[in-house]
């Protein structure tokens, strides 16, 4: 077995590692299929023997090809390492500086078979979502940060290395670009040659970041969905008896199961593919299994009945679940469904991250590889029963909301009823769960913040979990009713975390918090660390799906409507200014939730290690990374942000927003174009 500082020597080149291809006991991504040149098929292989010198072309080229050819990328599965791959311990990695060691922490745990979901395939979720494009460079991002010291960078441009080069000890240690293709080149077919071609990759958000913490990540956003759902659709906050069905349980969508359940209603998710079923049960997230909707049927009403919180996993696809639903309707009369969403990886619809109800999950992935046209079209029948049966459902009082996957607007490419009548581009029949339920969150300056213990000491990370409760229970007192309600959510849910056995892999917690929170549990995070309560650096970060992270018109700003929800300025800015204000590395994306081309989206991860130094990085960058999204929101309209934003200038006297006067009389505009 390969030790830490073995994997940290670079590329293993004399001798070569053996070839053992993929390993059966874990899952891997579907086939790609790029559909390349003769011409193209070259240039990939000669791309990626750049890596290596050229005695070892003869042997490494038929292999490349072999998997360029029989896979649709070159993986170098020669170069996965034997070591068991997880975050250790910071002190265990052979690093110059804590810095670096932390970023191998998160990018070690990013790979973890037990976050991962494709893990030789370097991929952490969403069925395409890369931390790396290939074996060689995940060794050649653990050397340079083996080496790294206080006055250089890591460049990473799509996956590669670009290499170390010098800086200031202020500067970011590690700056990373997914997917920065010219905008008329960001196809979808274009990148999969590109991708293909090994010069750049779909980094989702937090994959390619080094960010991903496992699906409590997205527990904790899809609880405060449904609770706000059930606030704002139901009308209640009691959500016992009440049943959400939904579909999807990999990476990210696999949260669902444990949210429901924790909010108290009935969660009822289908998934067609048995590994990430079986994953979830095991790790007690999802705590029943059928194949049979007779059986579905029959505990649906149990646990109605009963108010039992229940995560019941359908085998099978979505669509029979939807349409054996308006069976029981018309049947019985019976509304077994209040509240309905869906999470397939439809960013990626036709390579994997939907699979259509005609066929089987098997026949799918053969269809997919063998003739990519026809299947696209089968995907589009199938979204087109899909929207039928919620559009039955819905008429009779169920609530379904778009996740954010792009389901709506893929349906609505396939020919599905999913236009709203009379609306704009961002639009569509059912409300994204941003415009209806977690838009006004964000402009409240709420988001997803997020803590990883490198310690990789339980007790550490309960520790942390008592420091957050009580300053977010210390700030609650003096807050709007608004903000209150957040708060509260969110001490809920700290104190529910420890109980649910929400780590997979590292030391990690989120919670939802505005600016100030952010800022004050950073800090006491960071006393604690330098008083040894803590017992190793703690590096803080968030989901790019916040506040100010992300520019997405079909989800996080999908509530702007001033025009510039298609704009990406505010995600460019985001990371720029992370990275100038004390960052530890800062990342830029394109793609992200709802696909490539779609969405530029960024991240950062800041080290908090005790020092006075990270206490005053962690002030200065949290409360622009936080502004800068409720500035813009604020400018765009939302009475929410309007009133956060001045609330924050009264508290910040360096904050100077330019404030939005608004229109009083809409006939002036009447008027004044009537001539």
């Amino acid at each position: 077995m390969t030790t830490l500082k073995e994997l940290c020597g670079g590329l293993p080149l004399n001798p070569l590692p053996p070839n053992r291809g993929r390993d059966p006991n874990v899952p891997h991504a579907p086939v790609r299929t790029p559909n390349l040149t003769a011409e193209e098929e070259r240039l990939s292989l000669r791309n990626a023997l750049r890596y290596f010198p050229p005695a070892l072309h003869s042997t490494l080229a038929p292999e490349f090809a072999q998997e360029l050819r029989q896979y649709g990328h070159i993986y170098m599965y020669r170069f996965c390492p034997s070591i068991r791959m997880r975050a250790y311990p910071i002190d265990e990695y052979p690093c110059q500086i804590r810095h670096a060691a932390a970023i191998m922490h998160m990018i070690m745990n990013n790979l973890d078979p037990a976050v991962a979901q494709f893990p030789q395939e370097l991929v952490t979720y969403g069925g395409n979502g890369q931390v790396f494009s290939n074996w060689a460079q995940f060794r050649l991002v653990l050397h340079y940060l083996s080496t790294m010291s206080e006055e250089q960078t890591l460049v990473m441009y799509s996956g590669h290395p670009l290499g170390l080069f010098p800086s200031l000890p202020s500067s970011p240690r590690c700056v990373i670009t997914n997917g920065m293709v010219i905008p008329n080149y960001s196809s979808r077919e274009s990148y999969e040659k590109m991708f293909a071609l090994g010069i750049t990759m779909y980094g989702q958000m937090t994959a390619g970041s080094y960010c991903y913490i496992g699906p409590q990540g997205i527990v904790h956003g899809t609880l405060l969905t449904v609770l706000n759902a059930g606030r704002r659709y139901l009308g209640t906050s009691d959500l016992r008896g009440r049943v959400f069905v939904t579909s999807g349980l990999g990476g990210m969508s696999g949260a669902q199961a444990k949210a429901a359940v924790i909010a108290g209603c009935v969660g009822v998710i289908a998934e067609v593919d048995e590994a990430p079923l079986k994953k979830r049960h095991e790790q007690g997230w999802l705590m029943e299994i059928t194949k049979d909707l007779d059986h579905c049927m029959q505990r649906i009403r149990q646990a109605k009945r009963s108010k039992m919180a229940l995560s019941l996993g359908y085998h099978g696809n979505i669509v029979d679940l939807w349409e054996r639903l308006w069976e029981e309707y018309e049947r019985t009369g019976d509304l077994l469904v209040d509240l309905g969403s869906d999470q397939t990886s439809l960013h990626n619809p036709f390579s994997g991250g939907y699979y259509p109800v005609q066929l089987s999950f098997e026949q799918a992935n053969q269809l997919m590889n063998s003739d990519p046209q026809r299947f696209r079209t089968v995907v589009h029948e199938s979204l087109r029963r899909h929207i039928a049966a919620i559009n039955k459902l819905s008429e009779e009082g169920m609530y379904f909301w778009d996740y954010g996957n792009a389901f709506l607007l893929e349906a609505k490419r396939a020919g599905a009823e999913v236009q709203k009548s009379g609306g704009g581009a961002t639009e569509f029949k059912y409300p994204s769960y941003v415009q209806h339920i977690m838009g006004d969150i964000f402009s409240l300056g709420f988001g997803p913040f997020r803590w990883v213990c490198t310690s990789g000491n339980p007790s550490d990370l309960a520790e942390t979990d008592d420091i957050a409760t009580s300053v977010l229970e210390e700030i609650s007192a003096s807050v709007t009713e608004r903000v209150r309600q957040q708060y509260s959510d969110n001490i809920r849910w700290i104190r529910e975390a420890g109980k649910h056995n929400m780590v997979v892999g590292s030391q990690a917690r989120i919670l939802y918090s505005d600016q100030r929170g952010r800022v004050s549990i950073a800090l006491a995070i960071n006393k604690a660390v330098a008083d040894g309560r803590v017992t190793a650096p703690v590096v803080i970060s968030r989901d790019h799906h916040d506040v100010s992270g992300t520019d997405s018109p079909f989800r996080e700003t999908s509530n702007i409507y001033d025009g510039s929800a298609f704009c990406a300025d505010m995600a460019v800015q985001n990371v720029i200014g992370d990275a100038f204000r004390g960052a530890t590395w800062v990342s830029l994306h394109n793609g992200g939730g709802v696909g490539w081309g779609e969405v530029i989206n960024g991240g950062f991860g800041l080290v908090l290690d005790g020092s006075e130094e990270a206490g005053k990085r962690a002030r200065t960058m949290l409360n622009w990374d936080v502004s800068n999204g409720v500035a813009r929101r604020c400018w765009s309209g939302n009475s929410n942000a309007y009133e956060t934003i001045q609330l924050t200038m009264e508290d910040q006297p360096h904050l100077r927003v330019t404030m939005p006067y608004h229109v009083q009389d809409e006939h002036i505009l009447y008027n004044a174009l009537l001539h």
